[in-house]
């Protein structure tokens, strides 16, 4: 019998297996999939590297510093801003503190006037300097939270709204103010950008870590029941064998929380990404872009020439663009005609000649981050069972892998370990 099952490889799940391990415990990986990652997925195809979805890496984020060599990931990084077409051609705004020179430019661009600059600055100088506790006191929708501070104008509706709808997943407003300006934060002191062999690259180093530590990652296994015995816990998977051990740690991904712990489904919003290959990009610019020309345009949010980032991520003599949709429950998916579309009205440019390689649809992309936001949650659910994920923190690779500290730290807590446990902190 094992001390330690942890169901799921994805951040959360090797994150916690990696410390345990790492204090002497012996601890087995159940992934269903044939890789571990979970949502942090990359996969080649043609020569490309395809993430599953969209994603980018901050390193900014305290987890990911702990947990990760970021030099060994050889990340690409995005510049810090955005890129908008409006109505009068392609604007730019770029963090004004790193690309200084840019500020004529932005002033120039018709997209921020001085009400918006003194309003964005009240909404999201508290972020710089006060912990999430302070900001979630009083919690609002980040919609609400524009509108107390005086933010209205275009720098909001061309820029802030379509960008956060790619990050956020929804494009209501509903998402806490309190995490958007946590996301703020990060992007102000961070960096984005992604690892030269894709976003799973992060994962995998976290599994070599566990592997390395002693832990056993069992990859195909597929758990199906929880039950608890006299002399622990056992866990049936779906091909027929079990596997016990004296705690459970379910760090699955978020369709399956419920049916493992019988705990409420987390709420959740879907991003579809299209990915298209071209000989020629639409553009020189590496920034993030969106149409600023106010919804109803079309179904992308975000769009980006991935390869002026990382071109490890093509094939020599190719581009590689993504471009980024929402994934509405109450009604159809975008079509690739209207993708095509509304790329070619963002980029200005002939795109017919682009050629599809994939596209991911993923239903539970994020957990909904509703206002008011709730602390952390509890690592423990049940008697010698755990349950870790960003769902139980905040939606985010920086909330997986803390959630994954904090189930640890719990294990070890009630394990009676009388030896502090370095690295720990949430």
């Amino acid at each position: 019998m094992h001390d330690v099952i942890v169901i799921g490889a994805g951040l959360a799940g090797l994150r916690c297996a990696g410390l345990l391990t790492a204090r002497g415990l012996d601890v087995v990986v159940l992934e269903a999939a044939d890789a571990v990652g979970g949502r942090q997925r990359t996969d080649i195809v043609d020569g490309f590297r395809l993430d599953r979805g969209f994603q980018v890496l901050n390193p900014a984020y305290p987890a990911l510093r702990r947990s990760v060599d970021l030099d060994a990931l050889a990340l690409g990084s995005f510049p810090v801003g955005v890129q908008a077409r409006t109505v009068d051609g392609m604007a730019e705004l770029r963090h004004p503190l790193r690309h200084p020179l840019s500020i004529g430019t932005s002033l120039r661009s018709g997209l921020v006037n001085g009400r918006d600059v003194v309003a964005l600055a009240r909404w999201a100088a508290p972020a710089l300097v006060r912990p999430l506790s302070r900001l979630a006191r009083n919690d609002v929708s980040v919609r609400e939270g524009w509108d107390a501070v005086g933010l209205r104008g275009p720098l909001r509706t061309a820029v802030l709204e379509p960008f956060l709808a790619g990050v956020l997943a929804e494009s209501r407003g509903d998402t806490s103010n309190a995490f958007a300006r946590l996301l703020v934060r990060y992007f102000v002191l961070g960096r984005p950008g992604l690892p030269a062999q894709g976003i799973a690259a992060v994962p995998e180093q976290l599994a070599a870590h566990a592997r390395k530590a002693g832990a056993d990652i069992r990859l195909g296994a597929s758990a199906e029941r929880i039950s608890a015995h006299r002399e622990g816990i056992r866990v049936e998977l779906t091909d027929g064998d079990s596997v016990r051990a004296a705690r459970v740690v379910v760090a699955v991904g978020l369709d399956d929380v419920a049916d493992l712990t019988g705990l409420p489904a987390p709420a959740t919003n879907g991003l579809q990404t299209w990915w298209f290959t071209a000989a020629e990009p639409p553009t020189t610019s590496a920034l993030l872009t969106v149409d600023g020309r106010g919804r109803g345009r079309g179904p992308v949010v975000n769009t980006v020439v991935m390869t002026h980032t990382v071109p490890s991520y093509a094939p020599a003599g190719r581009h590689l663009i993504a471009a980024t949709c929402l994934l509405p429950r109450s009604s159809d998916p975008a079509e690739e005609n209207e993708v095509r579309r509304h790329l070619s009205e963002i980029w200005g440019a002939d795109i017919s000649a682009w050629e599809l390689i994939r596209r991911d649809d993923i239903e539970d992309a994020l957990p909904a981050q509703t206002a008011p936001l709730g602390a952390p949650r509890s690592p423990r659910y049940a008697e010698r069972l755990y349950v870790a994920g960003d769902h139980r923190d905040t939606a985010s690779i920086q909330g997986a892998l803390a959630s994954g500290e904090r189930a640890a730290r719990a294990v070890l807590s009630d394990w009676g370990s009388s030896r502090s446990t370095p690295s720990l902190h949430s």
